[in-house]
């Protein structure tokens, strides 16, 4: 058996040959199941997220959470939980690291005592300000495979998809 070297072309080599084997799986029906398709897609775009955010200690999830809040100053925790389909227990974690790193306030309205709202802190709005517009560059670059009518039906048919669900839940 041959032995070879490890060299750093070598393993460029190795990495191009497991890139290339992965993008040649078949998988079969599951290439017309919409589900699965968006997933992919979803694991696609968050790489980019990843790279593009990584470094600001901030999730997916989480900037969404934020311009919710942005948008919607003064919205319920369990609104905005129900709207963006977590779990109560899950956005009351994402609330507290939220609320932690400065970025949201939670207040306790005087007349529902149950109820939680939630506001960006000056802090916060700075950092949707900021994070925004690589928001949009990672989301830009995530469909440049597309073209811009190809980009606006696929928004379209997303919107079409969730739009009501979305609706419902924050009435």
């Amino acid at each position: 058996m041959e032995r070879r070297e490890n060299t750093s072309s070598a393993a460029a080599e190795a990495v191009s040959d497991d890139t290339q084997s992965e993008l040649a799986v078949d998988f079969g029906p599951l290439k017309d199941n919409v589900g699965f398709m968006l997933r992919l897609a979803q694991l696609q775009v968050f790489e980019g997220f990843f790279a593009e955010f990584g470094f600001r200690g901030i999730r997916p999830g989480q900037i969404g959470i934020l311009v919710a809040i942005a948008e919607n100053p003064g919205i319920r925790q369990g609104t905005l939980a129900r709207a963006l389909r977590i779990k109560r227990s899950s956005m009351a974690k994402i609330v507290h690291i939220l609320v932690r790193g400065g970025l949201i306030q939670r207040l306790v309205p005087s007349s529902d005592r149950r109820g939680v709202e939630l506001r960006l802190t000056r802090s916060g709005r700075d950092f949707v300000d900021r994070a925004l517009p690589d928001v949009h560059g990672n989301d830009r670059r995530a469909t440049s495979p597309l073209t811009e009518r190809e980009r606006a039906t696929l928004l379209r048919l997303l919107h079409k998809m969730t739009g009501a669900a979305l609706v419902e839940a924050v009435a």
